[in-house]
């Protein structure tokens, strides 16, 4: 199957990423941080996470973040959503479109969310059921599709059950998330295969960690069997506090290029982002752990 000529990216920094980053920015680089990406052209940026303060205290602002978003038009910007609590409230708060967030490991499921991964599904039914009530969509993730801290490798079946679970709920997009940054081209290619034979293939998402460097090999496998929309984290921001040594998401600079080299568009201007990736490391007091950034970095 030839590449899909354009791939939508959703930019998971302000979420994913800065709740897994070391220490809390203020309320208004995060801002700045989702405005100038949204500005750089990325058509959706995860903005917060309606959780408790007390597991997440990185995102305790969500309600003040998403109602002080300077939207801009054509722009997502969904928020995480684990239950009915942090769903009315981002409800309340203006959200368009929420995420809910299942695993493909039952280790990984009772550590994280303390509870198995069918239970987990009944938990997201009412979500899912209120939103569309309320014409909000909703999005859904799936982690450790390639692999799980506690459990070693995943079967494919067991990531098609969760995926088709979440889109029969009524989920419009299924994220499939190698949290622990383990897999490779060909299992990624049998992970998608297993469940594009019960999800279309363009609800179908890829979002890649990059601990063992994996990450664009990965998405260019998928890409080749059609999927057509990637999670990434500007600058490489974020990691799993659940899956010990888990280095981020892959940096969405570093997509781009790759996808820009091969003509593929994005609607993404590389300078910008690359210059948004730099501000908000800086503001972490880090370097980018994107490649493209730092070499862009170094040209100018």
């Amino acid at each position: 199957m030839p590449l899909p000529q354009h791939v939508r990216i959703v930019e998971v920094g302000p979420r994913d990423g800065l709740q897994n980053e070391p220490g809390t920015l203020t309320t208004e680089t995060k801002l700045e941080l989702i405005h100038r990406l949204a500005d750089a052209g990325l058509p959706t940026v995860e903005a917060t996470a309606f959780v408790s303060p007390k597991w997440v205290p990185q995102m305790a602002d969500h309600d003040t973040v998403l109602r002080a978003i300077r939207r801009k038009p054509g722009v997502n910007y969904p928020v995480l959503t684990p239950n009915m609590k942090g769903f009315e409230a981002a409800a309340d708060a203006g959200a368009e479109e929420v995420a809910v967030f299942g695993a493909a490991s039952e280790s990984f499921s009772k550590k994280n969310i303390n509870c198995s991964i069918d239970e987990s599904l009944e938990r997201f039914r009412p979500v899912v059921e209120a939103a569309r009530a309320r014409d909000i969509r909703v999005r859904g993730y799936v982690s450790c599709v390639l692999g799980c801290p506690y459990e070693g490798d995943i079967d494919p079946a067991t990531v098609a059950h969760v995926a088709n679970a979440l889109y029969a709920m009524g989920c419009y997009e299924i994220s499939l998330g190698d949290t622990i940054g383990t897999g490779t081209p060909l299992k990624a290619q049998r992970m998608v295969e297993a469940v594009a034979a019960h999800v279309p293939m363009d609800a179908i998402a890829a979002h890649f960690h990059d601990t063992y460097g994996q990450a664009l090999a990965n998405l260019y496998a998928v890409m080749e069997l059609g999927v057509a929309t990637v999670d990434s984290s500007v600058a490489g921001l974020g990691g799993c506090p659940y899956a010990k040594g888990a280095s981020g998401n892959v940096a969405t600079e570093d997509v781009v290029y790759m996808l820009d080299g091969m003509g593929v568009t994005t609607g993404v201007d590389l300078q910008a982002l690359a210059s948004a990736g730099r501000w908000i490391s800086a503001e972490l007091g880090r370097e980018p752990a994107s490649k493209v950034a730092r070499a862009l970095g170094a040209q100018v």
